[in-house]
């Protein structure tokens, strides 16, 4: 899975990778960890508008929902059912990536996980780079706020991060930059589970 990313990148290097523009920078700040359980306000570029960087919340909350609370449980959307959930089916259409420049996951070091090694994960061609992700807009009956929210696609792992996340063999889908606009595109999601994946390396901190 993927609940901690890292990004600290500044705005101008994100905006010449992904050759966008914030529209709220002064909400952007450089972070060496960004937990997913905090739902916080993050980098993304959705299908609909290529040309700008939305900050939108980590943990997609459907159209339909009646409060914010499924958010505890769409950190993540596994691609290989997404499109069958009940919480992802409606967006796996509205296609993003989540900008980033590493991820953390922690490899167990016996049966129970109560020893681990924390790793930091990086792609080897890609400074600043895409998770695959999928988004939804809800408007908070209480308020009557617009949120745009976002969850990370994930697949099997690949052979590095079958070793390092070794109790659940999973990893985030991270797009290669010439396939940015495929996946943005709605290219069919098989295309994008693995063996699907970009060269990683690990180090541990």
């Amino acid at each position: 899975m993927c609940y901690h990313t890292k990004l600290t990148a500044n705005v101008e290097a994100i905006e010449k990778e992904f050759a966008a523009q914030f529209y709220e920078p002064e909400l952007f700040k450089p972070q060496v960890a960004i937990n997913g359980f905090a739902f916080g306000l993050n980098p993304v570029v959705l299908d609909e508008d290529r040309g700008h960087i939305t900050m939108a919340n980590w943990g997609l909350i459907p159209f339909w929902a009646k409060d914010d609370a499924i958010k505890k449980m769409t950190l993540n959307a596994r691609i290989e059912t997404a499109a069958s959930k009940p919480a992802f089916r409606n967006s796996v259409k509205n296609r993003c990536l989540i900008i980033a420049d590493g991820f953390y996951e922690w490899q167990w070091l016996d049966a129970k996980g109560k020893k681990k090694q924390k790793f930091m994960i990086e792609p080897t061609d890609q400074e600043v780079f895409g998770f695959a992700g999928f988004y939804s807009s809800w408007k908070n009956p209480d308020s009557g706020v617009e949120v745009i929210s976002y969850t990370i696609a994930t697949t099997a792992a690949n052979e590095l991060m079958a070793k390092i996340h070794n109790n659940k063999k999973r990893m985030p889908v991270i797009v290669t930059k010439q396939d940015r606009n495929a996946w943005l595109n709605g290219t069919d999601l098989q295309n994008f589970e693995f063996p699907y994946n970009v060269s990683l390396q690990a180090v541990p901190v």
